[in-house]
């Protein structure tokens, strides 16, 4: 792959171990990989998008991987944007837009479709209970969405659940402390 570039923005709420292997997973495919938090139109966010590409930019410094790049300069609440800003940024066409299985179905509906699928290739992370149905496929060949299908294997984790169940060992350990010390997340806790 080589030039290969992937653009995984999030929304990261908080960011979890599942995304942590992603982008570790990422950098082993792609020559770079180009993260984000943005807002997603169809949720209610529990934290602020300044707190959460913090914590973001906390786990990729850790992470000091050379081909992990943070850029919160190209987050926008609409992909069509993030994926223009980005070819702007960087100055490149090969864009590999990762997305998770669970999301796949939403990108017909989402802003500019038909140019997103002209400006970039998807590259789905299955998870799971989230298979990626045959129907689900025929819409996309119908389409000519390009797309690959991803074996990286995730862990089963995910923003809401931590946000249910507060297990801190779902959240990367660099993050731990910054989100013990700032009370984050702290009043989605349910009170007996």
């Amino acid at each position: 792959m080589g030039t290969s570039i992937a653009l995984f923005g999030t929304s990261a709420d908080p960011l979890t171990v599942g995304h942590e292997e992603i982008l570790k997973e990422l950098s082993k495919i792609y020559a770079t990989t180009i993260s984000y938090v943005s807002n997603n139109p169809k949720k209610k966010h529990k934290e602020n998008i300044s707190i959460r590409s913090k914590l973001l930019k906390i786990l990729i410094e850790d992470l000091d991987n050379p081909k992990i790049l943070f850029n919160q300069k190209v987050s926008s609440q609409w992909a069509i944007e993030s994926i223009k800003k980005c070819k702007k940024y960087y100055e490149f066409n090969n864009l590999d837009f990762v997305i998770g299985s669970d999301l796949i179905k939403e990108i017909f509906f989402w802003k500019s479709f038909d140019e997103i699928v002209k400006e970039v290739s998807f590259f789905i992370i299955v998870r799971e209970g989230y298979p990626v149905e045959s129907t689900t496929l025929k819409m996309l060949k119908t389409y000519n969405v390009k797309f690959k299908i991803s074996s990286i294997k995730i862990p089963n984790i995910s923003s809401s659940e931590f946000r249910s169940n507060f297990n801190y060992s779902n959240l990367p350990a660099s993050l731990i402390d910054f989100v013990k010390k700032n009370n984050l997340y702290e009043s989605t806790k349910l009170v007996e």
